[in-house]
């Protein structure tokens, strides 16, 4: 069996991994000319810690993680704690500690590990079709590839989901700008194994400890993208006036060249991933908000059930994609409305919600936030009970 694969991101490169372990002839095609991933950081939690553990990268997601043995939330103007709480209950419960991970250093682990020579870079698809015998893509070039499958990972603005569903989407803006990127390490800000978020009139600034003494940072900015341009620290300054010292601290310490600003989009649940050899993956079938932290752990579920799909129906392609779309498409958009929901009360959709949010935050001993992740969590291809 060939398999073509579009796309080069975090859900991409697992599908190539999970795929090629079953002995299927892969090729990935990647518009870009070098790995540039779009912000600085990503919350692996726990099921995607196993999809890679699954794909024969446990050591060196280990590697690249940061430990993370504690959770906060301060008041945004004051730093005082609302709640603290460890992050060992979760642990225990799911069995697999969850690793920060800058968001390149995963992407080359996943490059590395297929094999950085086997992808064609400068490759961007321009159309696809599929066929009695086999489906084609076709690049901007003018050269065409044929497969037995195309899986399209091809991002938030997938060119194969409108070939899927036979017409494009609009994506719904969440209403807030995410500034990120990577710092030293400052117990000033946040503790060194901690995250730590500080939160205040529907508006987020956290830390989180990645490998080698850094922290992701990331702020969340309400209003329109037009309106978060120019000097970041001085836009920072302004948005961020008057809180914590912490905070402060964490605006004067960042570099502004290698910080990112990425307005936030989800995308509306649809359950036609398939058509035909063709398939979707990845924020391409689910493109969601960050606030639950499971984009990349579901594109990476993604990639496992698909392998599973084919392993198991290996002399029938179509049956096999209908099997992993049946297999995905509830889950993931289980997780893109929990997403928009917890993204709407972060950011005051409606400011009585988030304010008794707030209350709910200084009396919380941990147990509830724990009971939430883990939901999030369980329910993919390696957090089920009993696996197929």
């Amino acid at each position: 069996m060939k398999a073509v694969i579009i796309g080069a991101g975090m859900g991409g490169m697992s599908a190539a991994i999970a795929l090629a372990q079953l002995g299927v002839e892969t090729h990935v095609y990647e518009r870009v000319t070098e790995n540039k991933p779009v912000g600085a950081a990503i919350s692996v939690w726990s099921n995607g810690v196993k999809c890679l553990n699954y794909l024969g990268l446990a050591e060196e997601t280990a590697a690249l993680g940061g430990i993370v043995d504690t959770m906060s939330y301060l008041e945004g103007y004051t730093g005082a704690t609302m709640c603290r709480f460890s992050m060992r209950p979760l642990i225990d419960e799911v069995g697999q500690r969850p690793y920060p991970i800058a968001r390149a250093e995963l992407q080359s682990m996943l490059m590395n590990h297929y094999g950085m020579d086997r992808i064609n870079f400068g490759m961007k698809m321009v159309d696809v079709e599929d066929g009695p015998d086999a489906a084609t893509a076709t690049f901007a070039d003018g050269t065409t590839v044929t497969a037995d499958v195309v899986i399209g990972a091809d991002g938030a603005n997938s060119i194969t989901r409108e070939y899927v569903l036979g017409a494009p989407v609009t994506r719904r803006y969440a209403g807030y700008v995410n500034v990120n990127g990577l710092v030293a390490v400052d117990d000033t800000i946040g503790p060194a194994t901690e995250w730590t978020t500080y939160v205040a009139e529907g508006q987020r600034v956290s830390v989180m400890p990645v490998a080698e003494d850094r922290f992701y940072f990331f702020f969340d900015i309400r209003g329109e993208p037009a309106g978060v341009g120019g000097d970041i620290q001085a836009e920072l300054r302004r948005h961020f006036a008057g809180w914590a010292p912490g905070v402060q601290r964490l605006i004067d310490t960042l570099d502004p060249a290698t910080t990112n600003r990425v307005p936030i989009f989800d995308l509306d649940p649809f359950h036609t991933w398939v058509k035909g050899r063709i398939a979707v993956l990845g924020d391409a079938a689910h493109n969601t908000t960050p606030d639950i932290g499971q984009g990349g752990c579901s594109a990476m579920e993604d990639a496992i059930a698909l392998q599973w799909a084919i392993r198991d129906h290996p002399g029938d392609v179509r049956t096999a994609l209908q099997i992993y779309q049946a297999s995905r498409s509830q889950r993931a958009a289980d997780l893109v409305l929990r997403a928009r929901r917890r993204c709407d009360v972060t950011h005051a959709k409606d400011p009585d919600a988030t304010a008794d949010w707030y209350a709910e935050l200084r009396k919380e001993d941990g147990s509830n936030i724990i009971r939430g992740i883990v939901g999030n969590i369980m329910g993919g291809p390696l957090t089920q009970p009993q696996r197929p």
